[in-house]
């Protein structure tokens, strides 16, 4: 299955193809017709190594399930995803992206921060619908990738489960007609998710539905920039900032997941 992270799908396109250049045949008084250049060998892919974290159930396997399978996990079990290696290209590039599920409870404490080896980029998941699980990004989860992999490793924070926030209004007052205020107590607010990640220091902050298949793409498409800034895993390597505010993945690029 491919698909082009634009917001498209296309499972029958192939990946990579090969193009065949003709020239017109040359008339017996013109100049002889140069040599093509030797086609050229595939490119050497470029590896690397996504982890996700957060609170248990906010999310995160069914995030990575819907982007490498294609599909919505139909039971709930913590980290049932098996590492996975997503063949993308982007911007014509050919990526390697190793996908490192991990099980937020108490109980995975100790086994948890092994997986943050040699990674290039980390996504910092919590649930739309748990405040609480918010809350955790700042006084738990920022602190632990911090600790292990540098001040500088490139983060997204993605907020989960964005079809059970029901429609609202950041600005109208309940009854004025129009959308309702968001109840804070018991949804985030996209408002809230994007002051929390510039607290964080988030390269960008991304929602999506991995039930409704929304956003999904825009995240990996943005993780996967992001781990270009990384030359070698927990190399240090410091994200570009613009005016103090996140920077959203360039704008007319094109990746594909293979």
């Amino acid at each position: 299955m491919q698909v082009r992270l634009d917001g498209s799908f296309d499972r029958n396109i192939p990946c990579s193809s090969a193009t065949t250049l003709l020239a017109a045949s040359p008339s017996p008084s013109s100049s002889p017709r140069p040599r093509l250049p030797p086609p050229t060998m595939a490119q050497e892919p470029i590896k690397r190594k996504l982890v996700i974290v957060g609170d248990g159930a906010c999310g995160k396997t069914s995030l990575l399930c819907c982007f490498a399978l294609g599909e919505f996990p139909k039971e709930y079990h913590p980290a049932i995803f098996e590492n996975y290696v997503a063949e993308i290209r982007l911007d014509r590039k050919p990526v390697q992206l190793a996908l490192w599920d991990t099980a937020g409870q108490e109980e995975y404490e100790r086994l948890r921060p092994l997986s943050y080896s040699k990674s290039h980029v980390i996504l910092i998941a919590f649930s739309i619908d748990s405040p609480d699980s918010l809350d955790n990004v700042t006084v738990k989860w920022i602190e632990e990738v911090r600790s292990i992999c540098g001040p500088h490793l490139p983060v997204i924070l993605v907020g989960c489960k964005s079809d059970l926030r029901p429609p609202y209004s950041s600005s109208s007052p309940s009854g004025s007609g129009g959308a309702p205020p968001l109840d804070q107590t018991r949804f985030v607010s996209t408002e809230r998710g994007m002051r929390v990640a510039q607290e964080i220091g988030a390269r960008a902050y991304k929602e999506c539905s991995a039930l409704k298949i929304e956003g999904v793409d825009d995240v990996f498409e943005a993780a996967t920039r992001a781990s270009m800034l990384v030359r070698d895993g927990n190399s240090g390597v410091k994200p570009r900032r613009s005016h103090g505010h996140i920077e959203e993945s360039d704008a007319g690029g094109c990746c594909v997941v293979c």
